[in-house]
């Protein structure tokens, strides 16, 4: 067995071997598929109650273990009849149990790389990079109808996943961490369920390898089916076990639960120049000066820039412990850099990191605002405080004028608070 590793350097991007066209904009995701309410999308979820599914379909008289992997049928999908077939399959159930497999190391905002379905008589591994523009279009009715009950585990991404790349929205879901945590149970990993309810080992050698990789070697393809395969069954045991232990409000509850999940919509994480910066982890930690701070609020923009062009996360391009790095040692040439970055990170030109430094350390010296924020984050104030008060209207339009979000007497400052009028209760120091 050959483990495939988180990253294959040697791989094509999917997205340019599969022309597959991706939106890295700095805009809203619109749901184009989706009616209005005004100006806001409305998933079809929230037409039903989820009361509605709790008992459907009805238990089996006798819950019988699947079949093993090895006995059961199997096709990998990979290409539009496939897929049709697929689509006339799930047309003739009652319910489904479906788990994706992504990378976000490689794609600026995630990609999905295979999707898993399982019936009670059928396996199915869908290669949705080879199928990527068909997938919405066969499959799309299916995970919409409320008369056939989706399984997942751990649905929030998987929810995401589809609206994102395949406009497709899920009604009547029922996902089994919602019903481990309605159970108390002592673990809600689907590791735990496998072995609690199946007696089965989850092979974990595959769960952090590069899904990119095509072909799919056979063990990948197992490990894949192994999501989804034994799940209809959990399915069953814990709903079950809940009307018998629990009671029927129980089981309405996880069913509320899981309709809360599929009805989240899809939204793209943002981009603001003024505040994203301060998110970055190990910001607060690094002790970092005004000039500091304002150099790793440049490269921070300019990592972002890089990212959507090229369609690689950021954490690819230039990772966080780097460019906290570069800001404690601010080097002021390409020679200095590179024993930072070495050679590691090509994706950001090097002369062009020199003058984002160069650039951010000059602004900081015509201007006060770094180095108030770095007082702030010296004294551990929350992030999302001194975000709320920088995007506030108005505020560092000079170098004379700044604005200080403190708790009282935090700050060694004697100034007059003046309280901002749309957030009240929060002193304002000008």
């Amino acid at each position: 067995m050959t483990v495939v590793p988180f990253h294959v350097s040697w791989l094509s991007k999917p997205q340019d071997e599969f022309d597959i066209e991706i939106d890295n904009s700095n805009t809203p995701f619109t749901h184009p598929w989706l009616p209005k309410c005004g100006s806001q999308p409305v998933h079809p979820a929230t037409r039903y109650n989820p009361l509605d599914f709790a008992f459907l379909p009805p238990l089996p008289s006798h819950l019988t273990k699947p079949k093993s992997i090895e006995s059961t049928l199997f096709k990998l999908v990979e290409n539009v009849a496939d897929l049709d077939y697929l689509a006339t399959k799930l047309s003739e159930v009652e319910e489904f149990a479906v788990d994706l497999d992504h990378n976000s190391y490689h794609s600026f905002q995630g990609i999905t790389c295979l999707m898993q379905i399982s019936t009670r008589y059928e396996d199915f591994v869908v290669d949705t990079l080879k199928l990527w523009d068909s997938i919405g279009d066969y499959l799309r009715d299916v995970f919409q109808d409320p008369s056939k009950r989706k399984i997942m585990h751990g649905a929030s991404n998987v929810i995401k996943w589809l609206q994102r790349d395949f406009d497709i929205y899920v009604c009547n879901l029922f996902d089994t961490m919602q019903a481990c945590r309605v159970m108390g149970l002592k673990r809600n990993s689907l590791e735990f369920l496998l072995k609690h309810y199946c007696g089965v080992t989850a092979n974990k050698e595959y769960q952090t390898s590069d899904w990119r990789i095509r072909p799919l070697p056979r063990d990948m393809i197992k490990y894949a089916r192994e999501d989804t395969h034994y799940l209809l069954y959990i399915h069953n045991v814990m709903k079950s076990t809940i009307l018998s232990n629990y009671g029927q409000d129980s089981l309405a509850k996880v069913c509320k639960l899981s309709h809360e999940v599929s009805s989240r919509l899809y939204e793209k994480e943002g981009f603001d120049k003024d505040v994203s910066y301060l998110y970055l982890y190990g910001l607060m930690e690094a002790n970092l000066d005004g000039k500091q701070l304002a150099v790793v609020c440049a490269l921070v923009e300019g990592r972002d820039d890089v990212a959507r062009e090229e369609d690689e996360s950021t954490g690819y391009v230039l990772p966080n412990k780097v460019i906290l790095e570069i800001a404690k040692k601010l080097p002021k040439n390409k020679e200095d850099l590179m024993w930072i970055v070495k050679y590691k990170h090509d994706f950001m030109d090097l002369d062009y990191i020199v003058k984002l430094i160069k650039v951010a350390v000059d602004i900081e010296a015509r201007t006060t605002k770094f180095e108030d924020l770095s007082l702030q984050l010296k004294h551990k104030i929350p992030v999302r405080d001194i975000a709320r008060i920088v995007q506030l209207p108005g505020r560092y339009e000079s170098p004379e004028r700044f604005v200080m979000y403190s708790i009282p007497r935090c700050l060694p400052i004697v100034v007059n608070p003046i309280y901002d009028c749309v957030t009240s209760l929060v002193p304002i120091y000008m």
